[in-house]
């Protein structure tokens, strides 16, 4: 009975022990914790406190059609479509990918082909021939040959540093999520700011309306000797002055348009919204257990992965401390004549490192590897910290918008009251002017509260708005089943 080659024998014997990860045992670290969120706006959101596991990659809809606005839903899809930040984030999932296949392909044997002459002079000595002896003479050699190279992964260096680059491709593939959510939520905040200036310009222009009626009537008064000139020129100033308010609202509403067009992947000039005062939004989000905050944001899910990669990296670090063992072998044909070169008789091999030995043990390197896993370590702690820091973050961020929210639903009420009773004292105040019982400058102060009245009014509507679109955000992006958005393309 024949026996396998003993080289063949030690590589299925390496090849069987390989793949044994140095790398720490991975879990995710504890974070911050938290029952409930303290500006829970009803017991029914709450929900059940449970432990945590990440779902960047669930469904979360088209959630700004929440806002019943066909216009906004479509610019969302414009954006998804065109925006150059969302592409090069897409870009780079696809070179992470690349880079995991690269690394992948260590876990593989490398084989190679070649062919051609090559010239060679051999010393005597290396032949065997005494000194003195007759030189032999240079040769020219044909080969073809192919040549196989596998490295043994005894100690888990390739199987380390492919876990890090998957977890390397799962994290961009939550950064592209976390741009993708951040591209929508810029989209509809700058929509509701864009609507707000259309409404503060209305504001603006009623006032304007209201002052040229105003001036209208002072200069008959002022033509029949009723008022001094005084008065006159205070109506004209107040004119003046909330036409200028006006054009300055006018710059900010271009300005929001020109930001809204890039956000949509287009030139500021081939973009524009038709004029709509904002409409009071006043929707309910449920923001649902902290849990599942943790499950759907995107940037924490990237914070996670980026751990787990660091994680394998330590692996990759300890593996530096123990042999690397490379199986070589080269198989073909060579002869001294070309005609000769694919005869039988002209076979070749060799087996085993073509330079130095197949198993290598750095034995000193001045504190190298110490250092590497030292840096392994320490990187490694770094993003456990950055991770519990986005926890903490992310839940700050859905109890601002939370407490927005609630003191909001009671500031806009509120509010209205001071715009009726501010209205109400400006037209009692003009009818006493009228009737000659008070002063034009009563009629300026009242006329002026009544103009910061309803510009409050109208921003607070639009905090309102931006708030709700933050919340949204700051919950990962919608908050049920629905059908997926776009994600990064798989060639």
């Amino acid at each position: 009975m024949k026996t396998l080659p003993t080289f063949v024998c030690w590589g299925l014997l390496l090849a069987g022990l390989s793949g044994c990860s140095l790398a720490p045992k991975y879990s995710v670290p504890l974070a911050a914790e938290s029952q409930a969120f303290k500006e829970t706006l009803s017991p029914a959101d709450a929900g059940t406190w449970q432990t945590a596991v990440p779902a960047e990659d669930a469904a979360r809809g088209e959630w700004w059609k929440v806002f019943n606005d066909s216009q906004l839903n479509d610019l969302e899809g414009q954006a998804l479509a065109a925006n150059q930040n969302l592409a090069a984030a897409a870009a780079r999932v696809q070179e992470a990918r690349a880079i995991e296949g690269v690394t992948g392909a260590a876990r593989f044997p490398s084989l190679s082909a070649g062919f051609g002459p090559s010239r060679q002079q051999n010393a005597p000595d290396s032949l065997g021939v005494p000194p003195g002896g007759p030189r032999p003479d240079a040769q020219t050699v044909w080969r073809a040959q192919a040549n196989i190279s596998y490295e043994v992964d005894l100690f888990g260096r390739v199987a380390s540093s492919v876990h890090a680059a998957h977890a390397d491709t799962q994290q961009s593939e939550a950064l592209f999520r976390s741009v993708q959510l951040a591209l929508q939520a810029d989209v509809a905040q700058n929509y509701f700011n864009l609507r707000e200036t259309d409404a503060e310009l209305a504001v603006y222009h009623r006032a304007v309306e209201l002052r040229n009626e105003a001036l209208t009537f002072v200069q008959h008064r002022a033509e029949a000797g009723e008022v001094s000139d005084l008065e006159l020129a205070q109506a004209k100033a107040e004119l003046a002055s909330a036409t200028s308010d006006a054009m300055t609202v006018e710059r900010q509403r271009a300005a929001s348009e020109h930001a809204l067009a890039v956000l949509l992947g287009k030139a500021p000039s081939e973009f524009s919204v038709a004029p709509r005062p904002l409409e009071p939004v006043v929707i309910h989000i449920p923001p649902g257990m902290p849990s599942s905050l943790l499950e759907r944001r995107p940037d924490i899910a990237a914070a996670e992965r980026a751990m787990a990669a660091e994680n394998a990296r330590i692996g990759v670090a300890r593996a530096a401390y123990f042999p690397s063992i490379v199986l070589t072998g080269t198989g073909g044909y060579e002869s001294s004549a070309f005609s000769d070169l694919f005869k039988w008789s002209s076979r070749s091999f060799l087996l085993g490192p073509l330079v130095g030995t197949a198993a290598n043990l750095p034995i000193f390197d001045g504190g190298v590897r110490k250092g590497n896993l030292a840096n392994a370590k320490a990187r490694y702690e770094e993003d456990v910290a950055k991770y519990r820091q986005q926890v903490l973050v992310a839940f700050q961020e859905v109890e601002d918008n939370l407490a927005n929210l609630r003191i909001l639903e009671n500031q806009t009420r509120v509010q209205g009251d001071e715009v009726a009773a501010s209205t109400r004292a400006a037209e009692l105040s003009k009818t006493q002017y009228e009737d000659g019982s008070v002063a034009y400058l009563n009629v300026i102060d009242t006329e002026r509260v009544v103009l910061q009245a309803r510009l409050t009014a109208v921003r607070l509507r639009g905090t309102q708005a931006t708030s709700t679109v933050n919340l949204i955000r700051a919950l990962g992006g919608g908050w049920g089943d629905a059908p997926t958005t776009a994600s990064p393309a798989t060639e």
